[in-house]
């Protein structure tokens, strides 16, 4: 990156069928869409130091490790770094340190090299190096893409390196539904398990089917609950794909959709100190595992790649 970047990274602008996305190559991030001039998401200004994670790609977990250790492999896996015991313990960075977690995984804060840039289209890429905590080898490629059906944007992870390697991955977009905030919207999230968390540290407990304030099936005003909660058990169409609608009261909106690659979605209603990030907008975030999958397991969606494999997720915004 030039000395002269704005902070966010190098500025990529793509557009077409009436959207235009703002990207910052530090993060892979997703900086703004507008349908028309309408906000689709939580913008930030290019020299700005990115919010809240807002629009960043999150590789090579989503949401977090619990207490920042899992096991994964055994001896052999190279965990050569001096932070395992030998028999495939692995001991992450805590950067979520009031809830002592490993957050977001490891390329929010890397700034991405381009590798295409089109009208309509753009490609971005980096390296996840073997290093403490996670010593395997990942390329990871985001694409962003636009037509007349929305933001298009799919992440690859293969793996370069030598043994297999857990893998996961989702975006963090903060979705806006209109006018107003959070308050203020109608929510359709057609999922009917939700994972139950600790109040404290967000530790999952156990799967639950929706119930009260998290049965958000049909359309309903937000108002002021709080969710920070990830869901599955989604009702899919013929194609495999999820769609969560969120809109205002004179009924435009955006919508999230995705395919059966993603069986989780954590949504957070943004609460939030500051109060200009204070329920600005919903985190809609599609993951291809649940969170602390690294200590949960294949069960939970977590993909183990191979040396020399790929694995590919996609998911979509538009205006509604």
């Amino acid at each position: 990156m030039s000395s002269d970047a704005p902070l966010s990274g190098s500025a990529l602008t793509i557009a077409a069928g009436g959207y235009t996305a703002e990207l910052a190559s530090v993060g892979a991030t997703l900086r703004a869409l507008r349908y028309e001039g309408r906000d689709l998401v939580v913008p930030f200004d290019a020299d700005e130091v990115r919010p809240a994670f807002r629009g960043a790609v999150l590789a090579p977990w989503p949401n977090r490790v619990v207490d920042g250790t899992y096991r994964f492999g055994g001896t052999g896996t190279g965990t050569g770094t001096g932070d395992g015991d030998g028999d495939g313990l692995h001991e992450l960075a805590l950067t979520e340190p009031k809830r002592g977690h490993a957050l977001h995984g490891l390329v929010a804060w890397t700034d991405f090299r381009t590798v295409a840039h089109e009208a309509d289209r753009a490609v971005l890429a980096t390296t996840i190096p073997a290093q403490s905590g996670y010593p395997f080898r990942v390329e990871v490629l985001v694409e962003y893409r636009l037509d007349a059906e929305g933001l298009h944007t799919t992440i690859t992870g293969t793996n370069t390196g030598p043994d297999a390697a857990p893998w996961g991955t989702g975006p963090h977009p903060y979705l806006v539904g209109g006018e107003g905030r959070v308050d203020d919207w109608t929510l359709t999230l057609p999922a009917a398990e939700v994972l139950e968390v600790t109040e404290d540290r967000l530790i999952p407990t156990g799967l639950a089917p929706v119930h009260d304030e998290f049965d958000l099936r049909s359309a309903t005003l937000i108002g002021d609950r709080f969710i920070d909660h990830a869901y599955t058990g989604f009702d899919r169409d013929a194609d495999g794909t999820a769609t969560i609608l969120l809109t205002a009261a004179d009924g435009h909106g955006v919508r999230a959709s995705f395919g059966p690659e993603c069986p989780w979605v954590q949504v957070h209603t943004a609460d939030h100190a500051v109060p200009e990030y204070h329920r600005a907008g919903l985190a809609v975030e599609p993951m291809t595992c649940a969170p602390d999958a690294f200590n949960a397991g294949v069960d939970s969606g977590l993909v183990v790649l191979e040396p020399g494999a790929s694995h590919a997720a996609s998911w979509t915004i538009a205006a509604v």
